[in-house]
């Protein structure tokens, strides 16, 4: 069997079992809005395995279909995870829900396109709800993880590629296990919020 893009594999299946790797102990932590980070972390898992399955071996609608809606997910978990950690009462439910209807509003979108570019939006969105949640109840590492991975899809969305064999989705996965890590230190330090009074 020959593997049509040998360099994405690696480095889509490198992503997909870090990223299951670190959704373990975060899993197994305390709170809510851990668990929904490690809930992020394995449907970040399930994008990179299933992309790099398509990369490599099975142009299938379907998988990419999947691919696309597990990266939902991820954006989804990141941001009620986020929500738990940083409001409490009608506040978190507020954002809980707004998170759960983009979504709900991204998976039906989904299921009749195919451009990676709504990944891109989908996530644009999420990440600009982390910067404004982690610098208001300052988490640093969440907010690297941020910027790292807003540089990661400037690399890929800019082609850049480091040799014939090593293209710009390659370089993106690389540089997003950077971001994946700093991910992984910002949530291990979540508490969920509590109520005053």
């Amino acid at each position: 069997m020959t593997i049509s893009e040998p360099t994405t594999v690696l480095t889509d299946y490198l992503l997909a079992g870090v990223a299951a790797w670190l959704a373990l102990p975060l899993f197994r932590g305390a709170g809510k809005s851990r668990k929904l980070w490690s809930c992020a972390f394995i449907c970040l898992a399930l994008a990179a395995l299933l992309g790099g399955t398509w990369h490599g071996f099975l142009k299938s609608d379907a998988l990419w279909k999947a691919t696309l809606l597990a990266a939902g997910g991820a954006s989804f978990g990141m941001v009620a995870g986020s929500a738990v950690a940083s409001f409490s009462g009608r506040g978190r439910d507020l954002l809980i829900a707004l998170a759960s209807i983009k979504l709900l509003v991204y998976c039906v979108w989904m299921l009749r396109h195919d451009e990676f570019i709504y990944v891109v939006i989908d996530t644009g969105i999420a990440f600009l709800i982390l910067l404004g949640l982690h610098l208001w109840r300052f988490n640093g590492w969440i907010v690297a993880g941020v910027a790292v991975s807003i540089a990661a899809a400037l690399v890929q969305a800019g082609g850049l590629k480091l040799h014939e064999h090593f293209n710009h989705n390659d370089l993106y996965h690389v540089i997003q296990l950077g971001a994946i890590v700093l991910f992984y230190r910002g949530a291990r330090r979540l508490t969920d919020s509590v109520a005053l009074g």
